[in-house]
This record gives C-alpha cells, structure tokens and sequence, in this order.
C-alpha cells in the first residue's frame, strides 16, 4: 500500500492526469458512480497481447455517444467491481454533458500483458501478427466502436505526458473510426524531451527513472517498482557529492535471489537507466522512438488540437514540434495549437489562480481553455458536423508578458520578422555588432551554477521555468547581457536561435542560454499570490522566459559528437523553444550565458570523453571558458 500511495501523488503531481482532485463536495464526488456504469476488459491484440480496458458508459441509454480514450502507461485504476474514479475525462464539463470514456494501461504497465518499451518504436510496413502502439490503438479502436453499446461510431482521443504520446501514436494510420485527437505536452522525441535536452541529461530526473524501467512478467494492481531514496532536501549537495554519474549505477540495481558476492558498482538493472547509460548519442535507438518522424502518417480525416505549456519543464519540444509536423506534411488536416501560461498539465486543472513557481498569470485561465476551447473541439468533431468550420482558430495562444490570450491563423504568426541582437563587452545587448572581443568566465566543477536558489528535493523540475534569476545574473561565472529600458513593447513570436562564438581551454563544455525579462523596479507584489513567498519581491524581478542548453560535443551533429579543438573559436547554434511574450514598455530584455546548470543537467566532466556516463573523477576539470561579441540571438518579433 505504500507503494500505491506515493505512485498516486507522483503521477499527479508529475504527469498532471487530474481526474480525481480531492477537494470537491460529495455530490460531485459521486457524479461518475451516479450517471456512469464501469466495465472493465481484456481486449486481444493481433499478436494475442490482451490489454486491459476500462469503459464507463452513461446510465442513459436513450441515445448514442461517442468514445472518448487514453492510452497510458500510469494506470487505469481503480480496478475491481464498484470501484470507479471521481472523475473521466478531458474536462468536466465532457463528464457531466455525457460520453463514453474508455483508458487502457498499455502493453506491459500495470494490468496489461506484454513486455514495456519507452516510446515503443513505430514499425511502418507491418508483418502479420508483428505489433506496436499504433496497431495496439487501432486494435483497441476497432473492438469498441464493434462491442460497447450505445455508441455512435466516433472515437476522440487525448493525454497529457506519456497519455499525451499515446495520443499521438493514436493519429498515425489512424482507424476510420477516429476523428479527434488532442496529445497534450506530448513526447515527440525521448533525446530531445523531459529526460535529454540537446544531448545533456536531465539529472533532475533521476528519481523518475524507475518508473518507467523494472519489467514486470504479469499483470499487477500493485507499484512493481520503487524510488531511490536520497535522504536529503538539498539535492545540489547530493549530486555533488555523488560525483561521476556512474556512481548512480548502484540505485539501479536490484535484489535477486541467486545475487552473490560484493556489489558491483558497474551493474545496472533497470532497462531504461541502462538504455541512457549506453546510448549517449543520438543513436537508432533514440532515432527509432521519435514519433515526430511519421507526422506524414497522420490523415486528414483525423483533426488535432495540440495542447501545451509555455512555462512546461518536461514537455515543451513535443507539443511544438507535432504541431509543426502535422502542419508540415497534412496540408488538408485540421491542425490546431493551444499554448497557455502553464506548467506541466496545469490547463486540466480547476484552481482559479494560474500561478507558474512564483509568477501570478492571471484567473481561470485552465478554465477558460476547459469551458470554451477543449470541449467545444471534441463535440464539434464527435457530435457536431464534424467539418473544418469549428469555430476555434488555428493558434489560441497566451502572451505571458501582457497576461492576454490571442489567436492567429497560422503559428508563428505571419507578421513575425527575424531580428538579430548581439552580445557587447559592456554587457549590453545590441542591434549593432562591435568589437570583436572575447569575455572569459570559469567554469568550475567543484562549484556549478544552480538551476534555482532553492533547497529541496523534487521528482522533476517545474517552478524553475519563471524562477527569478537574479541569483544567477550575480554569480561571476554567468555573462549577462540586456537592452536599455525599453521605451515600447517588443514582442516575440516564435522560436530563438543562439548563435555563440565560443572557445575553452579544455577540448568539452556545455553552453546555457536564458531570455530574462527583467521588471522595472517600481513593479508591485501580487497581494493574492498565496505561494509567493515572503522574502522574494517582484522589484526588478527577473523573470526567465524562456532558457536552454546544447552540449557541446553535438554542436554539428546530435549523432556524432565532436570534442572542441582547446582555445579555438568555434560556432555553437542553441535553438530555445517557441515563446509568445511581451517585453513590456519600462522593461528590459536580458540573455544570461552560463556553462553550468546544476542538478537541472548533470554535469559536463569538461574533457572529452567518449561516454560521459563512464566518466571517471580524473576527467572533470576546471576550465576557463570565451564568449565572443560576435555571438547573437536571433528573435522572431511579431510587428
């Protein structure tokens, strides 16, 4: 039972599924047991696979209803006879308006056979009885629309997370039967999201690893895994004083009943810590798992929404890059994208307050997207017309700088214009390329710059995404450019590209970019921001917007990693993620560089190594890094 308890809290807190708050009145609380009846069952794949399903159908059986589904690999519990959850659904009002809601625990999690695969690879040209997520989900699809009663032969299907790859997975050479889907901060590609960012691994992951890598051999009701356990809230400390990451190998092995003799600290038993250990590079592996890839797959007869976050730390790359594919290759689908002031999962949630870490956004923003954007787009295309005129437009989206929604017929938007700004000895940031001057800062291992000021231990970073960052900006080992007060608002609208010039005296570096806004000094606290804490003030508050890393050694090529030659000046592009934000009248744009992000990222030994997961002590240095005036940013400003 234990295990069961902290599964809960993690899945909800980290994969934001929202379908059963705690804070609600009985009467509510028992809306699902009320109107709904649950059948649970194994459905066979075309393999002999059986997955088990769970199917709640309204009591009302005087009219047909369309499918709603998740696929996932966090659970479709509670199980048994009369035990049903609170809540179903993308949304309540989808609940309450009435639909037939169907999850199913994926081939090899919890109540499903099979053997688990993370982003299980796509196989394109099938062989009889050979199978994967996608045969799995038109599988599925096509034995509900043939078996579960009252039904009106449409299927929708959504997720958020994981649930949300699923979702996607659901459009690939999709059953007839399927006509919306809306993944939401889907996974798009494992090296690029939650767990890798550009070829650095997120070492604020590494309690989450285990969820996803311990096979079980039967179908279970039970947590078959556990997390490792720091016995510390400063998790800074911890993973300094851990060392090489091969010292992590020891939290992932496990007892067995023939294990003998000393431990060895090189084994490692758990199947995904070992896939990343081995696999540093951009890989077919890695290369296999990408689900973006096969956007050209995704028919027209299936309409998208894809969902996501702005201030999202776990999946951000997904939502954007499906977006773009789908956009890409289905010039005859109904595409569309919703990205909100929000972390991870936060628009399924009803809270009133939209607040990011310490950042106040505004009121029912979630709510907002809830009531008139989510289920106005599955009943459209699941119980209206069905037709392109859905009233929503292509792009509903949020300026975190003006606290406003806005919507557009294309993303970026078709009055966005490149403008370059660059880097100056004087720390400023300049339409005007100067000098051509190198600024050196050292990047020392013992002593790494923190991701936040915070002390604490979490399953995955969040709060970090709007941290203010004027922690950093002080440290020597941060170069920080920005603007003059700015004297209008200057909107960007799209995606940025870093383009450093750069050198080091080792022949290995990681490089960080940040764009900060930072508030004028007269800015005043949020009096209703229950979470703002009291030491903290939004007085020149640095607000980071948007920030990312690039590993050196893949700076030409994510599968063939290169050291730098030591001391030479060298090209390094770091593409930051889309943004939709104003930097408003009175205040100024700032870019933070920085070679260290700690524990966000592990920690780069700054000698080449061929994997750094082997890394030994002797192979971290202390190096002394360039940065050249000749570096810009590329902003995509909306005019």
């Amino acid at each position: 039972m234990k295990k069961y308890f902290i599964l809960s809290i993690f899945t909800f807190l980290l994969f934001a599924s929202c379908n059963e708050t705690q804070d609600k009145t009985a009467k509510e609380d028992t809306f699902v047991s009320d109107n709904y009846t649950k059948q649970e069952v194994n459905i066979v794949m075309r393999d002999g696979v059986k997955l088990h399903t769970t199917i709640y159908s309204p009591k009302d059986t005087s009219k047909k209803y369309p499918m709603l589904m998740q696929r996932t690999p966090y659970s479709s519990r509670p199980y048994g006879e009369g035990k049903m959850k609170t809540r179903i659904g993308p949304n309540v009002n989808l609940m309450k308006e009435g639909n037939i809601v169907v999850y199913q625990d994926v081939r090899g999690r919890w109540m499903s056979e099979g053997i688990y695969d993370n982003m299980r690879a796509y196989i394109p040209n099938k062989k009889e009885n050979e199978a994967d997520e996608v045969s799995d989900t038109y599988d599925t699809i096509d034995w509900l629309v043939n078996n579960v009663e009252n039904n009106n032969g449409k299927v929708g299907t959504w997720g958020i997370s994981y649930p949300g790859h699923y979702a996607t997975v659901s459009t690939i050479d999709a059953h007839p039967a399927l006509k919306a889907a809306s993944p939401q901060a889907c996974i798009g590609d494992f090296f690029f999201d939650d767990f890798r960012h550009n070829g650095a691994f997120l070492l604020s992951y590494f309690r989450a690893i285990s969820l996803f890598g311990k096979y079980k051999d039967t179908p279970t009701d039970t947590a078959w895994y556990s997390f490792p356990k720091m016995n510390t809230e400063d998790q800074y400390q911890f993973f300094l004083d851990a060392g090489p990451l091969k010292n992590l190998n020891k939290y992932f092995q496990y007892e067995t009943l023939d294990r003998k003799g000393p431990e060895n600290p090189d084994r490692i038993d758990d199947f995904f810590w070992k896939e990343i250990a081995e696999h540093p590079n951009y890989d077919s592996v890695w290369q296999s798992k990408g689900i973006i890839q096969h956007m050209d797959k995704v028919p027209s007869t299936v309409a998208t929404m894809i969902v996501g976050g702005w201030f999202d730390a776990e999946d951000l790359y997904g939502p954007l890059e499906t977006y773009k594919g789908i956009e890409k290759h289905g010039k005859d689908n109904y595409n569309t994208m919703v990205f909100g002031p929000w972390d991870h999962g936060a628009w399924a949630r009803r809270r009133g307050q939209n607040i990011v870490g310490n950042y106040y956004f505004g009121d029912s923003i979630s709510e907002f997207f809830q009531d008139t954007i989510e289920t106005k787009f599955f009943n459209h295309f699941l119980k209206g017309s069905g037709d392109k005129n859905s009233g929503l437009p292509e792009a509903y989206v949020f300026d975190s700088g003006k606290k406003e929604w806005k919507t557009y017929d294309s993303w970026p938007p078709e009055n966005v214009q490149k403008q370059e700004m660059f880097l100056s000895d004087d720390q400023t940031l300049t339409s005007e390329k100067g000098a051509n001057k190198g600024i050196k800062f050292i990047s020392d291992v013992k002593r790494p710059v923190p991701y936040s000021e915070d002390i604490k231990t979490v399953f995955t970073p969040r709060k970090y995404m709007t941290d203010d960052q004027r922690f950093a900006a002080r440290r020597p080992d941060v170069l920080v450019f920005e603007t003059a007060i700015l004297t209008e608002d200057f909107t960007l609208a799209g995606d940025i590209l870093a383009k450093l010039k750069v050198a080091t005296t080792g022949n290995a570096a990681d490089w960080i970019v940040k764009v900060i806004d930072v508030h004028p000094s007269d800015t005043k606290d949020n009096k209703d921001n229950k979470k703002f804490q009291d030491h903290l003030k939004m007085s020149n508050y640095h607000l980071m917007v948007r920030s990312e890393v690039m590993r050196g050694r893949f700076r030409n090529d994510f599968s063939k990693p290169e050291p730098f030659v030591p001391n030479k000046k060298t090209d390094v592009n770091i593409k930051l993620q889309d943004v939709f934000h104003t930097f408003k009248k009175g205040h100024k744009l700032q870019i933070q560089v920085q070679s260290t992000w700690f524990p966000l990222i592990d920690l780069n030994p700054q000698t080449y190594v061929d994997n750094i997961f082997k890394a030994e002590d002797k192979d971290f240095k202390t190096q002394t890094h360039t940065v050249f005036t000749d570096s810009s940013i590329e902003f995509s400003v909306l005019k």
